[in-house]
This record gives structure tokens, C-alpha cells and sequence, in this order.
């Protein structure tokens, strides 16, 4: 039987890398979009391109019924549902110690996406999940993309930050409520070479931040969707005895500027 997973926010970046990598394990694929039709098409080519099934939904993980949406059409597409990424996301670019720079509806649109719409899309997803355990045992997984934001305290945006931390915390508790039918991590990228962020920040600083992350990350190296989605497909394809854990993938940025010697 061929697994299903639906990656949300797959038109671009990791979700799209995601999507292709898991095309290539021999998955069959649900693309997401919001408004990025064009490069959806373009994921579902790749996607297709690896032999296997795919079908593109435009969906807004923000919104309920859009998440409900997409589940049904990949249940009806398939008949089952085995993995989910919960990789759509939205940021406010806000300069740090700016605190003028982001607005009360700034946060409510980025929980939003960025927290309630990873759940929303975890419960439209588990009653599939549920009965595939009851019915033979096979377990779903579920897999959120976080940021390492929530442990250095660096980010685009204070709301960004603040709803990756809820994601952070809703990852065990769904580990938990979940159980045992369905494995729920997460991992915490670092920078990632996108257009998402180099279109945020402008060229020059996009530039030099890869620079700063080839000389001053413990592993000197700028992360890429590839190294991304490595670590995620690991969590939803592979790592079967593990739930409830948060992965952080970013060439050790997290760890901070290494000890002064005596």
C-alpha cells in the first residue's frame, strides 16, 4: 500500500523540498498552497516527475474549514492518510527592539497560520489516522516546523517567535493525546537558504547572513531546504519508536559563541 502524506506550504522552500523527497521514498503527495499557484504546479511536476501520485489543494491552514478541506480531498484522492508536515507559515518582518513594529493583529494572524492552523490541520488529519491504527496498526506521523528562534531569542517578528514557542509546547501535548496512533515532533530549523527570507530581508542582508552562518555556526555551513527536509523525513518515515520530541536543526547556531578559554 503506498503511503499518503500532505505537506502544507509545499509550493516553495522546505515544503516544497519535503514534498519532492517524499515523492521519491514513493509516497504520494498532497501539495498546499495559499496563493503560490504557479510554484505549486511546479512542485507537482517535480513531485510526478519521481513516479508517484500527487494532487494539488489551495488551502489557507488559517482558516477551519480549509483544513478540513484538505484533508478530505486527500482521503477522497486516496483513501487514507499516513503523514502530515505542518509546514505552512507566515511571518511580519519587525526590527529587532522595535516594538512599535507589529501590531495586536500582527500576533492574531500569525498564531494564526503559524500555531492554531498546525493543530487545526493535526485534528482534521487524526480520525483518519485513528481508524488506519484500529483497523492494522499503522501508525501516523505528524511532523511541525518550528524555529530555532524559540531557543536564541533571534527572529523576524516577536509574533513569529511567540507562536513557534506555542507550536513548540502543542507538540507534546499532541504526542500525548494522540497516542498511540499517531507520532507527533517537531523540528527547529535555523536560517534556511530561501526566497521566503531572502525576499523578507532584501538581498544584502540575505548575502550576508549566509556569510555569518558559514563563519560563526559550530558546523560552518548555512542550512539548506535539503538539510531541512532530511531531519523531517527522518521524524515522519523512519523514526518509529520516537514522539513528542523537538528537533533542532541548525548547524549548532543555537548552542551561542563558543566558551572563552582560561
Amino acid at each position: 500500500m503506498t503511503k499518503v502524506a500532505i505537506v502544507t506550504g509545499s509550493a516553495t522552500g522546505m515544503g516544497a523540498t519535503c514534498a519532492i523527497d517524499l515523492a521519491a521514498r514513493g509516497w504520494n503527495v498532497t501539495i498546499n498552497y495559499s496563493r503560490s499557484k504557479k510554484e505549486a504546479d511546479e512542485t507537482y511536476a517535480k513531485v510526478k516527475a519521481q513516479g508517484v501520485e500527487a494532487i494539488v489543494v489551495q488551502a489557507d491552514v488559517g482558516q477551519e474549514v480549509d483544513c478540513r478541506k484538505l484533508a478530505a480531498e486527500t482521503l477522497s484522492e486516496w483513501g487514507r492518510i499516513d503523514g502530515l508536515i505542518n509546514n505552512a507559515a507566515t511571518t511580519k518582518f519587525q526590527k529587532a527592539g522595535d516594538l512599535e513594529g507589529v501590531t495586536p493583529e500582527d500576533f492574531d494572524r500569525l498564531f494564526r497560520v503559524n500555531a492554531t492552523g498546525a493543530f487545526m490541520m493535526s485534528r482534521a488529519v487524526f480520525s483518519v489516522m485513528r481508524k488506519q491504527w484500529e483497523e492494522s496498526k499503522e501508525r501516523g506521523a505528524i511532523v511541525n516546523v518550528s524555529s530555532n528562534a524559540t531557543l536564541t531569542g533571534n527572529g523576524s517578528s516577536l509574533p513569529y517567535v511567540l507562536s513557534k514557542g506555542a507550536l513548540n509546547t502543542l507538540t507534546p501535548m499532541l504526542a500525548r493525546w494522540l497516542s498511540p496512533a499517531v507520532r507527533v515532533n517537531t523540528v527547529c530549523p535555523g536560517f534556511i537558504q530561501t526566497r521566503w527570507i531572502r525576499n523578507g530581508i532584501g538581498e544584502s542582508e540575505y548575502n550576508k547572513m549566509i556569510y555569518d552562518e558559514e563563519q560563526r555556526t559550530p558546523l560552518r555551513q548555512a542550512g539548506t531546504p535539503e538539510q531541512m527536509s532530511e531531519a523531517a523525513l527522518f521524524l515522519l518515515t523512519e523514526a518509529s519508536n520516537i514522539t513528542g520530541q523537538i528537533i533542532v536543526v541548525d548547524a549548532g547556531d543555537h548552542l551561542g559563541p563558543p566558551p572563552r578559554r582560561c
